[in-house]
């Protein structure tokens, strides 16, 4: 799977690059393989780690920075980890005590985002289900909105449609600084697109006169609807 970095996404624009990254996933979603949570809840965990930085919670970030720096270390020659499977199970440990430690904290529901995202990668959406809705449940409203955004792609991939869709337009009626109208209307589109192409022309258009970024996506959006 292709990896989108937090260099990548770094800008003093928060909001406006959670956005590209939907927007980024979309473009790219042959090359990624399958649009499911996985893909989707990666760049929101991405996007989550920059907004939290700007807050000031030494004890709870170190123990989630610790872990976040363990988890996308590289294996080499000074790893003390043989394997990125053993790298991996000491990082979904250490998130764990993340989520055990700070219960109820934005760091819990980063950590859970995290745990989320690990288990999607793996195919195993049941487990990746219970952690998103622990940050949906955790976390404050934006990262709530974040957490509903991912949930939702588990549900729409295991084919809960009406679940995904009400997650969505929830969020499309409380939009949050991390999840504007437009970037949950575009995921809700494209989500939409197979089952009901009527529905998603009619969430796309009104984003054809929206700013370039957005338009853009719309209209490729729109083009990939069946006639």
């Amino acid at each position: 799977m292709d990896r989108i970095t937090r260099k990548e996404l770094k800008t003093d624009k928060f909001a406006e690059e959670v956005e590209h990254s939907l927007e980024y996933v979309s473009e790219h979603k042959r090359q990624l393989g399958i649009y499911s949570g996985a893909a989707l809840a990666v760049v929101l965990i991405v996007g989550g780690v920059l907004y939290y930085r700007s807050q000031q919670h030494a004890t709870r970030q170190q123990d989630l920075g610790d872990a976040i720096q363990l988890y996308e270390a590289e294996i080499g020659p000074t790893s003390p980890y043989a394997t990125a499977e053993a790298k991996r199970t000491e990082a979904v440990k250490r998130f764990n005590a993340v989520l055990s430690k700070h219960s109820g904290s934005n760091e819990a529901a980063i950590a859970a985002s995290y745990l989320g995202s690990i288990e999607a990668d793996q195919g195993k959406l049941t487990e990746a289900e219970r952690y998103f809705r622990l940050v949906v449940s955790q976390g404050d409203k934006d990262y709530a909105s974040l957490g509903k955004v991912s949930l939702a792609q588990v549900c729409f991939a295991t084919g809960r449609a009406a679940e995904g869709e009400k997650l969505l337009r929830s969020v499309i009626d409380n939009p949050t600084v991390l999840v504007s109208k437009e970037a949950a209307t575009l995921a809700l589109a494209r989500a939409l697109a197979s089952s009901k192409p009527a529905e998603a022309r009619k969430l796309l258009d009104p984003l054809k006169g929206a700013r370039p970024a957005v338009s853009q996506t719309a209209l490729m959006l729109l083009a990939e609807l069946p006639q």
